[in-house]
This record gives C-alpha cells, structure tokens and sequence, in this order.
C-alpha cells in the first residue's frame, strides 16, 4: 500500500469529517476479506497497516500445542519456542504469513469493503450530527414534493416532513427555503433520515425565542403553548421581572416582533396572553380575546364552569369551539362556557333557585374546593342574579366589558 493512498485518507479525513483511524481500520478490515477470499483460508488472520508508511503486514493467529491436528490454526511447541522459548500449549501466537501480492481481485476486493465503510463510518457523523439537533429550527431546501410528504436538504442531510406535519393549506414549491423543527432522526438502512415538522408547537416556541431577546436572556417565560397549525395559536407567557410585561415583549413595538413570527407560519393567529399562578385568572386569560364574568373552579376533576356577558358568547366559544378548545389545551382545564342569560334562565325556571344554581348548573357546591370570582360567600340565588347583572361595574377589571357592549337605542320620552 502506498503513502499515497494514506494521503488520500487524509483528504477524506478533512472533507467528511471522518477520523483517519477509522479509515485505517476499514482499510485493515477490507485487507482481511480481500486475503481470506483471494487465498481461500478460513486462518483467523489479522491485518496491520502502518500509518505512517502505508505498509502492511499480515499475521496468522495460531495455537500452540504438542501434538498438530489441524495444520491451519496450531503449530507445534517446538516451532514456537525456536521463536521465543516462554511459549507453552495453550497459547496463542501470531505468525507473519505476508504474501508478495494481493492481486488484482484482492485490490477490488478491498476497494469494495473500503467504499461501503467509508459510506457508514460518512452516515456516523451525520446521524451524530443532527441528533444533537433534535427540537431545534432549521433551514431546508425543498426537493420533491409527493403524496407521502415533503422531501428536503437540511444541511447536506436529507430531511422528511410526513403530510401529518405540514402547515393545513401551505403550500411548497421546489427550491422554496423554509424553516422546520426537527422532530426526531432515526437510522435505517439507507442512512440516517430527519424528520422535521412545520405544525408543530416546538417551532413556535423556537420562532419566539429567536425573536423576543427577554426570552433567550430567561427574563420571560413561555409555560405554555395550545396549537391548531394553519389556524390558530394560544400561548401562555411569564415574566419574572415586574417592570417587565411578557405579553408586550412577545408582541414587541406595532406588533413588529410578533409579525415576524406570523409571516413565518403563514400568517396563522396568534393570541399571547399572560400566564397566572391562580387557575381563575389563567382560565379567564384564556379565553382572549373574550371577556369573562365569572370562573368557577373544581379541583378535584379540574374542571371550570365560565360565565360571560351575551354578546361575547360566541367569541368565548370561537368558531366550530376552536377558541375554547384551545383554552382547555392550554390550561389543562376542562371548561364550560354559559352565558349571562343562560345563568338567569336556569335560575327563574326552577322553583329552588338555590339548588338549581348548585346541583343543575354547577353541580354540588362545596365551599372547600370551589372558587367564585365576584361573589360573597353568603350570596343568596336572587343575589347572585343581581350580583351577574352587575358584576361588570362591581369589577374594576372588567369595567371596560360595559364599555364593549353593544349600544341600544333609548326609547322615546
């Protein structure tokens, strides 16, 4: 072998990345087969290639005993202590069995094995590679585009994005360069493969973190995020630092930050609100852009029960019940949305306004486990149907749902 071919090695080395001791191993290996093959031996042979050279040598292991059975794998004590007599039966020694040339079938032969090394040591690197990348947003190059889903080049690699994780309605055209979130990268036979996704909620929590500097500096928190991809996006923020509002940076000067994110998703809605430790509040919060009354509160099956005024009903709801859906995502609360005249129906139908009010509506009242926003403890059903017809300007921070309402007419003098 000669040192050009070592030389070669060592280009190989710094193109792909492979370490040139990984290479004189798939050498040493293909020079294995390819003696095996050529001379027709079943010797357990091993192959030592020098690095610095390029020569190589080949050695016989064989066992040494008294008596010779089979010629191929023993040699006689005797042979083996004209070499070194501290030989005794038992051991094992190598013997150089070197020939003058492998030949030409024995050089295609290695090249063979030296080539398909080469491609799995090449697979290695990229599967390495690209696992540490797991959960992080990259840029691709799409390449095919079939029933299955969207082929792509993510950083010389290929990348898979199955139809289950591509954006409802998006379209993708050839040579068109996204952004995607690697989901996972598995191996198979033909090398490692990436899966990537576009609906996923990991891109958004990434988009935002490229985007909102307090986010990346942990000075706000994203706790949570509820995503119907195409449509519609509810995420929950913090922040820990009091003078700093999470919902405004997230948002950023005009709405510039957030835009940025919008146009990279393919102009899907997103609602940011602020996350609170108090399950009414977050529930309430949730519900944006509606305006909530009240918020009951179940521990024990997490569950709420909402009221809000009537007109904002169907925005509490959202279409086809996508903004409530989202809402329970988010929080992981069940919740049930009435509205003002559904409570006051319920409650004037039955005679037992009370029980009406805890066992048909609400279920079973517990002052332990229940949590009323805008109610006294000692609240009487005829109080309460006053106390929900004027709630709104009993709560300071719900002053501006009277200012929302829809006007109507005063009648004549």
């Amino acid at each position: 072998m000669s040192s050009e071919f070592l030389n070669a090695l060592s280009a190989l080395e710094r193109e792909k990345g492979i370490d040139k001791s990984v290479l004189i191993d798939a050498v040493e290996n293909a020079l294995v087969s390819a003696y095996k093959k050529n001379y027709g031996t079943v010797q357990d042979v091993r192959v030592e290639v020098d690095p610095q050279s390029g020569a190589f040598r080949v050695f016989a292991k064989k066992t040494v005993v008294e008596n010779i059975e089979d010629e191929i794998s023993e040699i006689s004590l005797a042979q083996a202590q004209k070499v070194n007599v501290a030989y005794e039966p038992g051991d094992v020694m190598e013997i150089e069995v070197t020939p003058g040339s492998f030949g030409r079938i024995a050089a295609q032969t290695a090249k063979q094995v030296v080539v398909h090394r080469l491609r799995d040591a090449e697979r290695g690197v990229i599967y390495d590679k690209f696992i540490e990348r797991e959960g992080e947003v990259l840029s691709a190059a799409i390449h095919r585009v079939d029933k299955t889903g969207v082929l792509m080049e993510i950083d010389g690699a290929e990348g898979v994005m199955p139809n289950s994780e591509c954006i409802p309605g998006e379209r993708y055209n050839v040579n068109d360069h996204i952004r995607v979130y690697v989901t996972e990268v598995r191996k198979t036979a033909k090398g490692p493969q990436i899966i990537v996704s576009r609906s996923h909620p990991g891109l958004l929590r990434r988009l935002f973190e490229v985007e909102v500097p307090e986010i990346m500096q942990h000075i706000v928190h994203i706790k949570s995020i509820a995503r119907e991809a195409g449509s519609r996006t509810k995420i929950a923020v913090y922040s820990e630092d009091e003078n700093v509002d999470p919902v405004g940076a997230c948002v950023g000067q005009k709405g510039s930050r957030i835009d940025r994110i919008v146009a990279e998703i393919g102009n899907e809605k997103i609602d940011v609100i602020p996350w609170s430790a108090e399950p009414v509040e977050y529930i309430a919060n949730s519900l944006r852009p509606a305006k909530v009354l009240m918020v009951r509160i179940n521990e024990e099956d997490k569950s709420a029960k909402v009221i809000v005024p009537d007109y904002q009903l169907s925005l509490a709801i959202g279409r086809e019940g996508q903004n409530a859906r989202l809402a329970a995502k988010l929080t992981g609360w069940k919740i049930d949305i009435k509205s003002q005249t559904q409570i006051e129906q319920t409650l004037f139908e039955n005679q037992d306004a009370e029980e009406t009010f805890d066992d048909d509506l609400f279920g079973p009242y517990d002052e332990d486990d229940a949590n009323l926003s805008g109610f006294e403890e000692d609240t009487t059903a005829d109080d309460m149907i006053g106390d929900i017809e004027d709630i709104a300007l009993t709560e300071p921070m719900l002053d501006e749902i009277e200012q929302d309402a829809p006007e109507t007419e005063k009648p004549d003098a």
